[in-house]
């Protein structure tokens, strides 16, 4: 069942559009909160996302834009802007197709199949770990924290996946070196210190002050 994530302020157009592709048996989910669509598509991880232009907060090339540095998730933008300039830009930011208002609800499932047949038939969507604001794409191994791109080392990508797939759990340091070590990766107790240090000044950096919480005695945590 695919994952289908509606970013549509108007509440009667994306219940109606819900509940069509729903009946369709698509798993549907609505933006709830339009200031941190980001955070929700995350959590959400879909498999393709119908954007309006016009949103409260950040229009919809700008989420458009902000879900292009995470994921390569289809995005078919469903708006009444739809003269030849904002089609182009509808592209040019990222999208993959444009459907206008008002439209038919055929025309939309067709397009939603067409591209969920085109992305999908090659393989799987590249899994994404949500936090805080923190988003970590596993295919890439890539972090982006807001508009902002944090270029991680193999382990530190190793260590915050770890506390992201535990989050609100107590993560030991003798599991995240075991973790290391089960990819080549020497790392003493020491050598961990190192590279939770360096990994917490980069979230520091990119806005994220402890967002890594050490548990005296037991490990490490990453609050859900």
């Amino acid at each position: 069942m695919h994952r289908i994530f509606i970013v549509e302020d108007d509440a009667v157009i994306a219940d109606v559009v819900e509940r069509h592709l729903s009946g369709w048996g698509y798993q549907v989910r609505q933006c709830r909160d339009f200031e941190h669509v980001l955070e929700e598509f995350a959590a959400f991880d879909p498999q393709l996302v119908i954007l309006d232009i016009s949103l409260p907060f950040f229009n919809g090339y700008h989420w458009c834009r902000s879900i292009r540095q995470v994921s390569k998730v289809p995005i078919l933008f469903l708006s009444s802007a739809s003269d030849n300039m904002n089609i182009v830009m509808a592209v040019q930011m990222g999208g993959d197709d444009f459907v206008a208002k008002p439209f038919d609800l055929t025309v939309l499932t067709a397009k939603v199949q067409a591209l969920l047949r085109r992305t999908y038939d090659f393989g799987p969507a590249a899994p994404l770990l949500e936090c805080g604001g923190a988003v970590l794409n596993l295919s890439d191994a890539s972090l982006t924290v807001g508009q902002a791109r944090v270029e991680l080392t193999r382990n530190e990508f190793r260590i915050l996946r770890l506390l992201l797939e535990h989050r609100g759990e107590i993560v030991s340091r003798e599991a995240i070196m075991t973790c290391l070590w089960a990819s080549d990766s020497f790392v003493d107790d020491n050598t961990l210190a190192v590279n939770i240090n360096r990994l917490r000044k980069k979230l520091a950096a990119a806005g994220l002050g402890d967002f890594i919480r050490t548990r005296k005695g037991a490990g490490y945590q990453v609050e859900g």
